[in-house]
């Protein structure tokens, strides 16, 4: 080959190195395929210098291809900024590019936690270490920290041999999990100079010794710059949401408000006008339910209900109206009823556990599903407010539910007053009704008429009494027990006589009765019931029997608990007015004489043989002309009627009483 034919393949072959972009390392094999092909002297100088020569453009055309990558990628960057959506979603492209661009093994973005005082990992791309994902760093710690402190860029070839950094134990832990070698960190910095804020730090890291060239800073820096923006953009815009939130709720706040206080002030009205027309805690009860629109019951401190249920429209019950009779409402007989109109102890028991709480807080209290306010004349418990259907009260609601037991405060001291007043003046009258029934029984009639009670209306009389200790709150005991009621009581002899408004029988009234007077005094009471009674004399003779029961009841160890004579057996036929001796018969042995009527028996007749022999079988058989197993099937069949302790000592007492007074009876 001609010489300078031999030159000009080798320089087109240079040129064709530079047109195909191959690597750097291609270009030093012309030079040597010259040599090896006799190119020597000038011309293979010659092929040397423009080797060098196609290199430097070689380097220039790459330098030129990274510049216009990293321009790329910040017009894109620039990009996700002027579309920015979500934060997150942008921080994890910058830190993405950050890694593609310096081609390094791992990238990640730290910000600081104010809370906290340190920064913590906001995005990683390309780590696999959760250790090092999860890695925080204090101010000064590190690399990382040292870039927060200063504000300045930092690299090292090799973090865990440069001792220019402050090493702890968590940090190199988890650069090691990672397998980090050479780091190269730059601050995300808003605004310039001293007056700039660092808010975070962008990285770049290898898992081999590298060292980061200025450009590679540079280009870092500006993705850092970029980052920056997108965090300070992102916080303007959440700021402008949160400040467009705040002011939408500000404005719901100023509607609902306007129309808490209109409807405050007209519910104001509404409850003043209702006390002023002279209305009573039923219609403010009511009148709650239906502004509420809620079930509303108001109760006394014991944890008794003083009105019906109230139904507001959403409440259970409707449109409107009240419980009927029986189901917790003040028809009910003296008892326990909790809120839903279901009787028991530990529904009143918790009714005044709730309103305590309530008193403790001033403010109403939710108890299970309902809502109770306590009803307060200053520190005086004098009952409780219950709401129920209204499980989500808001403020405005909850705020006109407890200025609503300040209404009932009001009515029921005037109530308590009133009733008072009354109370002594019907005391009087029940004194002279015990002591002289027969001197003037009309009078008595029409004082008692004038009082609102009318004697020739049988009426059921309670007598209660306690220790001596505790004595002096019995009275105002029993008169908390028939408030919002037309009964009446009054003192008299060491024991209170009561005489309930209605009542089922006397011994389910005087049990009702000692059960929440020994809750209001504190105390055991006991308390004995007699009647129905009409008239003066019937009623004085009526208290009577209800005294003497009460004696009977102290004497058989029945203290704190309720009774009648009708309830104590043969004492019972001792202690009445009535001696109601076939009344007794029939409860002792009524089970066994049907029993004899149906099967054609003689159950009454081999028991009377059996105690007249002294409980001898033997002697019984005699009596009866049977066989000894025939008496004892048969008392066996009385024990299966009767129960195990027919023959227990009480019991038998009162069979025996019954045989023999069944005995007189039949002539």
């Amino acid at each position: 080959m001609p010489k300078n034919t031999s030159v000009a393949a080798h320089l087109r072959r240079l040129l064709e190195l530079l047109a195909s972009g191959a690597p750097a390392e291609d270009f030093g094999t012309v030079a040597t395929e010259a040599r090896r092909g006799g190119v020597g002297g000038d011309d293979l100088a010659e092929i040397e210098q423009a080797t060098q020569a196609a290199l430097r453009v070689h380097s220039a055309l790459r330098q030129h291809q990274r510049r216009e990558a990293e321009l790329t990628a910040l017009f894109d960057t620039a990009g996700d900024l002027a579309a920015l959506r979500d934060l997150d979603a942008v921080l994890r492209s910058i830190v993405r590019r950050a890694r593609m661009l310096l081609g390094t093994d791992t990238a990640y973005l730290t910000l600081p936690d104010e809370e906290a005082g340190d920064t913590f990992m906001r995005v990683t791309d390309g780590s696999v270490s959760e250790l090092f994902q999860n890695l925080r760093l204090q101010l000064g710690e590190g690399l990382g920290g040292l870039v927060a402190q200063t504000a300045r860029p930092y690299a090292t070839p090799d973090y865990r041999t440069d001792q220019r950094f402050h090493h702890t134990r968590s940090i190199d832990a988890g650069v090691l999990d990672e397998g980090l070698v050479a780091i190269l960190g730059v601050p995300l910095l808003l605004g310039s100079g001293s007056g700039g804020k660092v808010i975070g730090a962008l990285f770049a890291a290898d898992r081999t010794p590298r060292t980061f060239s200025p450009d590679e800073v540079a280009l870092l820096c500006s993705l850092a710059n970029h980052a920056a923006i997108a965090i300070d953009t992102a916080k303007a815009m959440t700021d402008a949401r949160v400040a467009l939130a705040e002011l939408a709720e500000a404005n719901a706040v100023i509607r609902e408000r306007s129309a808490a206080m209109q409807r405050a002030e007209e519910s104001h009205d509404r409850l003043s006008d209702l006390v002023l027309r002279g209305g009573d805690v039923a219609d403010v009860a009511a009148a709650v339910a239906d502004l509420l629109e809620g079930d509303v019951t108001v109760f006394d401190a014991g944890g008794w209900p003083l009105t019906p249920t109230a139904h507001g429209a959403g409440g259970a019950g409707g449109a409107g109206g009240s419980v009927p009779a029986g189901t917790g409402g003040t028809d009910d007989p003296k008892g326990f009823v909790g809120t839903d109109g279901t009787g028991g102890t530990d529904d009143a028991a918790a009714l005044v556990r709730a309103a305590e709480e309530s008193r403790a807080t001033a403010h109403a209290v939710v108890h299970d599903g309902r809502w109770v306010c306590a009803v307060l004349a200053g520190q005086e418990m004098l009952g409780s407010l219950v709401l129920s259907g209204r499980p989500d009260l808001d403020g405005p609601d909850r705020r006109l539910f407890e200025r609503s037991s300040v209404v009932t405060s009001l009515l029921l001291l005037l109530r308590r007053s009133v009733a008072e007043a009354e109370n002594r003046v019907r005391g009087d009258l029940i004194t002279d009704l015990l002591t002289a029934p027969g001197r003037d029984p009309a009078g008595l009639v029409a004082r008692g008429r004038n009082l609102g009670i009318d004697l020739n209306r049988p009426h059921l009389v309670l007598v209660a009494s306690t220790d001596a200790d505790v004595r002096e709150r019995l009275a105002g005991a029993a008169v908390q027990y028939l408030f919002g009621s037309d009964g009446v009581s009054a003192e008299h002899a060491g024991t209170v006589m009561l005489v309930p408004a209605s009542g089922a029988t006397p011994g389910e009234a005087a049990g009702a009765a000692a059960e929440q007077l020994t809750h209001l005094v504190g105390a055991p009471v006991t308390v004995a019931g007699a009647g129905p009674a009409a008239g003066p004399r019937a009623l004085a003779d009526a208290h009577a029997e209800a005294a003497r029961c009460l004696q009977a009841l102290k004497v058989l160890g029945r203290r704190g608990a309720g009774g009648s004579a009708g309830e104590l057996g043969f004492l019972g036929v001792l202690l009445g007015e009535d001696h109601d001796v076939d009344g007794f018969v029939k409860a002792t042995l009524g089970p066994l004489l049907e029993y004899d009527d149906r099967r054609g028996t003689q159950l009454v007749r081999t028991l009377a043989a059996y105690f007249g022999c002294g409980g001898s079988l033997t002697r019984a058989k005699e009596e009866l002309h049977v066989h000894i197993n025939t008496v004892v099937q048969r008392l066996d069949r009385v024990q299966a009627i009767l129960g195990p302790d027919w023959n227990s000592p009480e019991n038998a007492l009162e069979l025996q009483l019954a045989l023999r007074l069944r005995l007189l009876s039949l002539g």
